[in-house]
């Protein structure tokens, strides 16, 4: 793997050998649901754990501005947001991640800019234990809370936002595109990705050596951002670069 100073370069031939098209996406014609994929202060706020960005970091930035902006039009609208927010058992691992988000120490909550989410009568807090909201979903009984929050209010479009772009984000929407497949949520069609409204976590592998760590540690913040954002394309999820709510 290339030293962090040839990324830029490698970046711009990854996106030409596997190009991602995003698309302009007006809301409003279908029945569509957001969902917000672990927008909590343990990924995205700075020095809030183990893995939320130690600096200030622009991707991240603006991936919670542009979701407070979805969420608030949402919200006026009446229209359904979901939003995942990680939660783990402290003490229990989670290979190969250091411990994050545990239950009790903050990291587990949402964003501040993001915490009015918490009292929004259309919102519905789902909180998981693994990578995979899908699976984080399941409940006791084998009920599904995302199946059963789309079939609930009969959505046509999920339009999903969140982070990390090639980890939680596409882990949820790979299964998502799945499940949609074998009709589990039968009025479910559109599966949507907001660009702007993803990120990811920066670490070069110059860095990933110097705190020892192995060089598959090494996260490249914009080649796996985008990455994670041409495996779900290729998958069948629509990319959306710019997202308007018609009136």
């Amino acid at each position: 793997m290339p030293d962090s100073a040839d990324l830029p370069g490698l970046t711009r031939d990854l996106t030409a050998a596997l190009p991602v098209a995003p698309v302009d996406l007006v809301l409003g014609k279908q029945k569509t649901g957001l969902v917000i994929v672990d927008e909590v202060n343990g990924f995205a706020t700075v020095g809030a754990g183990n893995l939320a960005p130690p600096a200030p970091n622009a991707q991240v930035a603006t991936m919670v501005a542009e979701t407070d902006r979805l969420a608030r039009a949402f919200t006026e609208k009446g229209w359904q947001i979901l939003a995942f927010l990680d939660t783990h058992v402290p003490g229990k691992p989670e290979p190969p991640y250091p411990p994050h988000c545990e239950a009790g120490t903050g990291e587990e909550e949402l964003v501040p800019e993001l915490a009015w989410l918490e009292e929004d009568p259309n919102t519905t807090l789902v909180r998981k234990d693994c990578i995979n909201g899908f699976v984080g979903a399941i409940r006791p009984d084998g009920s599904n809370a995302v199946v059963d929050w789309v079939n609930g209010a009969r959505l046509e479009r999920l339009l999903v936002v969140g982070i990390c772009t090639d980890i939680c984000v596409m882990d949820f929407v790979l299964t998502l595109l799945s499940a949609r497949n074998h009709d589990l949520m039968p009025s479910l069609r559109d599966i949507s990705v907001y660009s702007e409204g993803c990120s990811t976590y920066d670490l070069p592998l110059s860095v990933a050596e110097s705190l020892g760590l192995p060089k598959t540690a090494a996260h490249p913040q914009d080649l796996t951002h985008h990455m994670g954002l041409y495996f779900m394309a290729s998958r069948g999820a629509e990319i959306v670069g710019k997202v308007t709510l018609d009136g």
